[in-house]
């Protein structure tokens, strides 16, 4: 599939595991399951990481701000 806009990238995303970097470094792992035109995105399954990767917990179901994300990438795991 090919991604002609940002927004595409994402949409490719939907329902995979992601990584999202947020601003203040934290780092939450979960599956994409929405976003909007802002990039405020929701996760399911989600966990928090420390920089290490190292799980510090678990958060479930989590809505992000877009203006606090950084990236989002897809997660290897």
């Amino acid at each position: 599939m090919e991604t002609d806009r940002p927004l595409d990238a994402l949409n490719i995303a939907r329902n995979k595991r992601v990584i999202v970097e947020l601003k203040n470094k934290v780092q939450i792992t979960g599956n994409l399951k929405a976003f909007d035109i802002h990039i405020n995105t929701v996760l399911a399954d989600a966990e928090e990481h420390d920089e290490s990767g190292a799980l510090k917990r678990k958060l479930g179901t989590v809505f992000i701000r877009g203006d606090m994300i950084v990236l989002i990438s897809p997660s290897p795991a």
